[in-house]
């Protein structure tokens, strides 16, 4: 059977079939999705006016309520936006394009723009694609396991200055595990935490009651049983038992993640580990979704989401 991204409907959508819409189209494709209850015609974001005047010459509109004036991308993720719509949906195409993401020097070069509008640029995207889990609640057969990134202490050169790295006082402060809870079936929730065991109760507050926690070994996952019917898999007997006794799904999930971070950035800031965590988090739960459905995906969570107040400069030196 032939993989999705090798087939047509996994490449629905190209950079090609972007700039040849031309710059009229793709801006007329963003009225379209922001106002789609008034098929495209602009409404105040300050009153709700759906009356304005066009100020043709800057993509400008100005209410007549409260002549408050704005555009398309007022308000949203993309406030204060300085490139063309063609190139945002061209950036968004290519955002989605990766099924492991893309690095910023690597998005900066093929879009032809400055690293750090790269960076904030894919940031702002994590940020409002996220939004979709928001408030989630999981139910059913929920498999929870931990993923820990970063943080790794390089050995000394000389073997008797080397340090035994199992300690907890000869880890790097950098180091965060990532708790990962995934209905079968459903959505995935990430959290970026310093330990595992802090992912019990995570369990309990999103995992409705009634539900079954599928989870390894490890002795911290004990406790859920007594709240939860559970299926337990020891890793160090086998990795599956019969009747679902595994923890697939979610460490399919970590091999995204795993390959993300080593593959593609290389390095991740443990401040914005998260972002990846659920950039990875979103694309395994769309992975049999084509580049246009995930496209409209992030145009759509773009169009909602508010200004953002984390990644509002061009560059965080503090990163």
């Amino acid at each position: 059977m032939q993989h999705f991204l090798l087939s047509a409907k996994g490449r629905n959508l190209s950079l090609k079939k972007i700039y040849k819409m031309g710059e009229q189209a793709a801006y007329d494709l963003f009225r379209t999705i922001r106002w789609n209850e008034t098929n495209g015609e602009a409404v105040c974001p300050q009153c709700g006016c759906t009356e304005s005047y066009d100020i043709t010459t800057r993509r400008k509109f100005k209410c007549k309520g409260c002549h408050h004036q704005y555009s398309v991308t007022s308000g949203t993720i993309f406030h204060s936006r300085k490139l063309d719509f063609v190139d945002l949906l061209a950036g968004i195409c290519l955002f989605v394009t990766g099924s492991k993401g893309m690095s910023s020097v690597q998005f900066s070069r093929t879009m032809d723009v400055q690293y750090k509008t790269a960076w904030v640029w894919c940031h702002k995207m994590r940020e409002c694609l996220a939004d979709e889990t928001d408030n989630e609640t999981l139910e059913g057969e929920v498999e929870i396991d931990g993923c820990y990134v970063g943080g790794v202490v390089r050995k000394a050169n000389f073997k008797d200055a080397r340090k035994d790295r199992r300690k907890m006082g000869n880890r790097s402060p950098n180091r965060r595990v990532v708790i990962a809870l995934r209905e079968r079936g459903g959505r995935t929730l990430p959290f970026v935490r310093r330990m595992e065991k802090d992912g019990v109760e995570l369990f309990r507050g999103i995992v409705a009651e009634g539900s079954t926690v599928v989870a390894d070994e490890a002795t911290h996952w004990d406790t859920l049983e007594w709240e939860y019917k559970s299926k337990r898999i020891n890793h160090s007997e086998a990795y599956s038992f019969g009747g679902g006794a595994h923890t697939n799904w979610v460490e399919s999930y970590f091999a995204r993640l795993r390959k993300m971070v080593t593959g593609q950035h290389h390095w991740v800031s443990p401040k914005y580990l998260y972002q990846y965590a659920e950039h990875a988090a979103w694309l395994e739960d769309h992975r049999k979704e084509g580049l246009l459905e995930l496209s409209q995906r992030i145009v759509r969570a773009a169009l909602v989401a508010p200004k953002s107040r984390k990644f509002k400069g061009y560059w965080q030196r503090s990163a």
